[in-house]
């Protein structure tokens, strides 16, 4: 892991490229950047000026698309390999936060990829944020349940845009959101040493 595969580059760390509100959902000015800025599902996913240059942004929010694909794939997030697998399920790397160690895990909302097993070893001593402090999971069962992202209230609605909403993939506000992170519920966790 020369780069972890879901951070950005310090290059890439831009302002948001600006987008529109209409009746029907949030989109970008340019219809090519609209269309490179979805999934597959019509998702608009927050895009940045900015090109993929420097070192790596260890104190930025994941990577929008990069963290897309590691979540929605369960790719490791250091390599972009399979996560590791074992019998109490598959392994992750959260960081405490100020969270005590003995935090229930169970049913926990993460937006940070798997990872594989060589790159769980040498995360910590390169990312400042795990090096804090951080647990290792086993998960049998890691469930989509939607994004993170600004949520923008639909034309004619007061209000401001919220910028850390969490917006599940069943809700109709999910068109009026900029998805910077895909979120999965933590289940069957094992805590591990």
């Amino acid at each position: 892991m020369t780069m972890p595969y879901v951070l950005p580059r310090t290059g890439e760390l831009g302002p948001p490229v600006p987008v529109i509100v209409t009746p029907t959902g949030v989109c970008y000015a340019d219809p090519g950047r609209d269309r490179a800025g979805r999934d597959l599902d019509g998702l608009l996913w927050e895009v940045r000026e900015g090109t993929a240059t420097g070192p790596p942004a260890y104190t930025a929010e994941l990577h929008p698309i990069r963290q897309c694909e590691a979540m929605e794939n369960l790719l490791c997030a250091g390599c972009r390999g399979p996560a590791d697998r074992g019998p109490d399920g598959m392994l992750w790397l959260i960081p405490l936060l100020g969270a005590a160690p003995n935090t229930r895990w169970e049913g926990m909302h993460v937006a940070i990829p798997p990872m594989c097993a060589v790159c769980a070893e040498l995360a910590p001593r390169l990312c400042p944020v795990l090096g804090d402090g951080h647990v290792t999971l086993r998960v049998r069962e890691a469930d989509p349940i939607g994004v993170l992202g600004t949520l923008h209230p639909p034309p004619g609605r007061p209000g401001q845009p919220e910028p850390d909403a969490l917006v599940p993939y069943d809700s109709p506000a999910l068109a009026f959101v900029v998805a910077r992170q895909a979120v999965r519920r933590l289940c069957q966790v094992t805590l591990t040493p």
